[in-house]
């Protein structure tokens, strides 16, 4: 897809639903796989399959709802295909990520600290629960449009964000103690 192969009126279609729709979907990739290249390779590949299908897109429900769906199985298919990745420097070494330098070192520690507990937590829950706590607090999305992505009635999605916030909330006070 280029810019020549779009009207005029499918070109602002398409900036449109980037401009309003682009960090979520990417926010959303990014914090259930956690590695931003791979995250924007996915992101890319919602608008390009959303363009693909732009004929049969029907303007029911949200237009973030039905991206956020697109990303949803692109996250199962790469699951299912992707195997656990070390990324290795010339001299084999595992890479780290650079540190932030915006806060005092004991504060990006804590910060850290947390993220990989809630990480932990994130991971123990069961894969329908997580999709539900990511799109309801990282893409801040209404439960209609969550139930919509997930294809799951609204009583479900509802009842899995309550029991995966008791069960984040459960471990996260054990592993305190």
């Amino acid at each position: 897809m280029t810019a020549a192969d779009l009207t005029g009126h499918e070109m602002d279609r398409l900036t449109s639903w980037f401009s309003q729709h682009g960090q979520a979907v990417r926010g959303y990739l990014l914090a259930a796989i956690r590695r931003p290249d791979v995250a924007d390779d996915l992101a890319q590949e919602v608008f390009r399959r959303a363009w693909q299908a732009r004929e049969t897109y029907r303007e029911q429900g949200t237009a973030r709802a039905y991206l956020l769906k697109i990303a949803d199985r692109l996250l199962i298919d790469h699951a299912r295909k992707s195997k656990p990745e070390v990324h290795l420097d010339e001299n084999g070494w595992a890479v780290a990520e650079p540190a932030d330098r915006g806060d005092a070192p004991t504060d990006r520690l804590k910060k850290s600290e947390a993220r990989q507990e809630l990480d932990a937590s994130l991971e123990l829950l069961t894969p329908q629960r997580k999709r539900v706590l990511l799109l309801r607090y990282y893409c801040d999305m209404s439960f209609a449009d969550i139930a919509e992505t997930v294809g799951c009635p609204l009583s479900t999605a509802l009842s899995h964000c309550r029991r995966g916030l008791l069960a984040l909330r459960k471990h996260i006070a054990e592993s305190t103690l």
